[in-house]
């Protein structure tokens, strides 16, 4: 202690109590603002996590269809098990099931439910009112009961219509011209089907204008099939038109054997037949429709209600013919039909 001299003499000066000042430690200090940066950042991440959406694909077979459909979500940007979940369901041929699987999807709570042609549509509809619901491939939806009309759907059902009726008469006038002497036409399908039943009239159309009859052969079910030829067979049909559905594309594999054992010219309606050996294709891309089934899902998923989404038509038509197949049933296919075709399988 030491003394001054202040104004009114000398003092004693009081020590002054110091409080020292304990500096961290560089690393603690990093420490502590990370763990304040991990705060912060946490509850984003988790934000983040319960963003990526599930949707759920209804489909009575696996088809390559399916894939078109994964390649519109990669289009769009979506990377699957990383920005989109999607749970797979698919019947195996037994439409039975599809009623149960449309229940599973339902359960595990999807955001939006892909429906990969009416027999799975209708199963979807009857599990849910709430879950938007996606059409990849309806060739009626209206006439189907899923929307109340294309360009105002309502309800919780959109997507995308094969229907297109001039198909069938181009059908027809392609079978004409590779066999000019075609007089009677064997229509192999599942006749109750609304779209089906909308296209054999659209070709009774046609058949008058081509001067063709047509011999209607009903398909309920994968039995129906091999009785269809023995009646084509019977009435001397010189060529064959089949019909979309879930039963003639499920045994799409038959259909085009038992064209090719009975010599019977053929004209399918998916692309899917070529490959199994049909001989001519023509009509909605398919693929086309399943890809841009993509964009309505993304619509969905970022706030669009299926209510105010019109349901599109088919913009894109394919013609597809098998050389091979032709070779076989003695076919020579004409120049000016080949130059139209978008593939020819050689």
């Amino acid at each position: 202690m030491r003394t001054e001299t202040g104004r009114h003499g000398p003092r004693k000066d009081v020590a002054r109590a110091q409080v020292p000042v304990v500096k961290a430690p560089h690393s603690l200090r990093a420490l502590a603002l990370g763990a304040l940066l991990f705060a912060f950042c946490l509850p984003a991440e988790a934000q983040t996590a319960k963003k990526v959406p599930r949707i759920g694909f209804l489909g009575a077979n696996r088809t390559p269809r399916t894939e078109a459909f994964r390649q519109g979500l990669r289009e769009i940007g979506y990377v699957e098990d990383k920005t989109i979940i999607i749970e797979y369901r698919f019947a195996e041929r037994d439409l039975d099931r599809l009623p149960s699987l449309a229940v599973e999807l339902v359960h595990l709570n999807v955001e939006v439910i892909v429906t990969a042609g009416a027999a799975a549509t209708r199963p979807a509809k009857e599990a849910t009112v709430t879950i938007p619901i996606v059409m990849a491939n309806d060739n009626d939806p209206v006439g189907s009961g899923f929307v109340a009309s294309l360009a105002r759907p309502g309800g919780n059902i959109t997507g995308l219509s094969n229907l297109s009726p001039e198909i069938s008469g181009k059908q027809l006038e392609l079978l004409k011209e590779i066999i000019p002497k075609v007089s009677r036409v064997a229509v192999l399908g599942e006749l109750n089907n609304p779209g089906n039943a909308q296209s054999f009239k659209d070709m009774e159309h046609a058949a008058k204008v081509f001067k063709v009859q047509l011999e209607s052969l009903d398909v309920r079910s994968a039995a129906d099939i091999a009785s269809g030829f023995n009646t084509a067979n019977k009435a001397r049909a010189d060529a064959m038109l089949v019909l979309g559905g879930p039963v003639t594309t499920s045994e799409r594999k038959s259909i085009a054997e038992l064209a090719a054992k009975n010599r019977m010219p053929a004209i399918y309606p998916q692309s899917d037949y070529m490959d199994a050996g049909g001989l001519m294709f023509y009509g909605v891309s398919v693929n086309d429709l399943f890809r841009r089934a993509a964009i309505y899902v993304d619509k969905i998923l970022k706030g669009a209600k299926p209510a105010d989404l019109p349901v599109e038509r088919p913009t894109k038509f394919e013609l597809v013919i098998n050389l091979n197949t032709a070779k076989q049933l003695g076919l020579a296919i004409p120049p000016n039909v080949l130059a139209r075709a978008d593939r020819v399988i050689r």
